[in-house]
């Protein structure tokens, strides 16, 4: 059920969660999760005057994503609402399908999505992911193989490839 305020909007609650990348700030709706902000170039994400604080409705995104950075969720599993074009939600289906700790490049989205010539606006799109580390972003990278483009930095975006890439390695007992 889809809670509406009085002027017939959805409304939207948000919870903040800690991860080794700093606070983030997470939230949604009653139809799921609909972004994630990152603190950037020291100044803090903040919630909109009319988002309530609720822990609640967000425990299973909080919960995901804290396994995510301990290491032991590799794939989420969780109802989303991003907002977008129908361009944009194509370019996130497509990126959310990169594997855990996998890479590919701007131009094979493109091709996955049917325009293989929009590797500039497949960009575009990427950068204008709200939801930032469960729809991979960080996973798509330049056609020389450089990180190129992320929203929350490239810092950040070495550092999620950085905790995935040692996640998958195998481990010695």
């Amino acid at each position: 059920m889809r809670t509406i305020d009085e002027t017939g909007s959805s409304v939207m609650r948000y919870r903040w969660v800690e991860s080794p990348l700093g606070p983030l700030l997470i939230a949604g709706d009653d139809d799921g999760l609909g972004a994630i902000f990152f603190d950037r170039e020291g100044r803090r994400a903040v919630p909109e005057p009319d988002w309530i604080d609720d822990d609640g409705l967000l425990e299973d995104p909080a919960s995901q994503l804290e396994a995510y950075f301990a290491g032991r969720l590799v794939r989420f599993d969780l109802d989303l609402a991003p907002e977008g074009t129908a361009f944009q939600i194509a370019v996130w289906k497509a990126v959310e399908t990169i594997p855990y700790g996998e890479t590919v490049t701007y131009q094979e989205i493109a091709t996955r999505i049917g325009k293989p010539k929009a590797v500039r606006a497949v960009g575009a799109a990427n950068g204008a992911n709200p939801l930032p580390i469960v729809i991979p972003c960080h996973r798509v990278i330049g056609s020389d193989g450089s990180l190129t483009g992320y929203g929350g930095g490239l810092d950040l975006k070495a550092r999620l490839l950085k905790l995935e890439h040692s996640s998958t390695r195998p481990r010695l007992f």
